[in-house]
């Protein structure tokens, strides 16, 4: 049995290696777990492999806010220190400290 350790973590702040977004993360799926349409979706030479944590991300760009579902080896940590001023966060997170969000919800 193989056993998938997330690189990121709660309430903390990513960005996508190859779109102009970022957000924090709220939840992680320890291997992909979204429809099959969603992943059928995506072009074929740029489509993740399903064996990695994907993240659901309360994401920003510069022209709306949403939910995004990304795979691991599309993030990278942002160590900006910027907020990220996404509407949902205060029901989940408290106040930035230290470059991330702390969780304020008990989640299942």
């Amino acid at each position: 049995m193989q056993t998938t350790r997330a690189k990121y973590h709660l309430g903390q702040i990513v960005r996508h290696r190859k779109h102009p977004f970022r957000g924090v993360i709220f939840d992680v799926d320890p291997e992909f777990a979204n429809t099959e349409e969603w992943y059928e979706a995506i072009p074929e030479e740029a489509r993740p492999a399903r064996d990695q944590p994907f993240y659901h991300l309360l994401a920003e760009n510069e022209q709306s806010y949403y939910v995004a579902y990304v795979s691991e080896q599309n993030l990278i940590a942002d160590y900006s220190g910027e907020p990220v001023d996404h509407p949902d966060l205060p029901d989940l997170f408290g106040p930035l400290e230290d470059g991330a969000y702390p969780l304020q919800v008990q989640l299942n």
